[in-house]
């Protein structure tokens, strides 16, 4: 029975475990799209989900009190969750985070993809939603 036992642990260790979600996690937000199993898609969905929304709250908050110290603050939670990369922590506040200022979540998509040929996995494609507009505003 798996009574109150949450979470996957993808057969990993919890370094391991760590680690993947935050590649991941970074591929995801440096290329809008990634492929890769349901399992893994699904493991990693809530925590984009997560940065995502501690970036627009610390936006937003920032703006409504006028004090940029809060926007920091929220931009060292995250870049505390993505190994201290400025790049990819300036996308995510500058493009990613504004992008979804007024949508209530969901920030993500998952597309059913064929099964891996090696061993049958069912692979997924888990992009952010709106994933071209993103890139647009990034790239220009």
């Amino acid at each position: 029975m798996r009574h109150r036992v949450a979470g996957k642990k993808l057969g990993r260790n919890t370094a391991q475990r760590n680690s993947l979600e935050k590649n991941l996690t970074i591929a995801l937000f440096k290329h809008g799209r990634i492929t890769t199993t349901r399992a893994k898609a699904d493991f990693v969905r809530g925590s984009v989900e997560r940065l995502i929304t501690v970036a627009k709250r610390g936006l937003a908050k920032a703006q409504a009190t006028n004090n940029e110290a809060v926007a920091v603050h929220a931009r060292r939670i995250a870049a505390s969750r993505l190994y201290n990369d400025r790049a990819i922590v300036a996308k995510l506040f500058d493009h990613i985070a504004p992008h979804f200022a007024e949508r209530p979540g969901g920030y993500t998509r998952i597309y059913k993809l064929n099964p891996r040929k090696g061993d049958n996995a069912d692979m997924v494609l888990l992009e952010l939603v709106d994933y071209n507009q993103i890139q647009e505003a990034a790239n220009s």
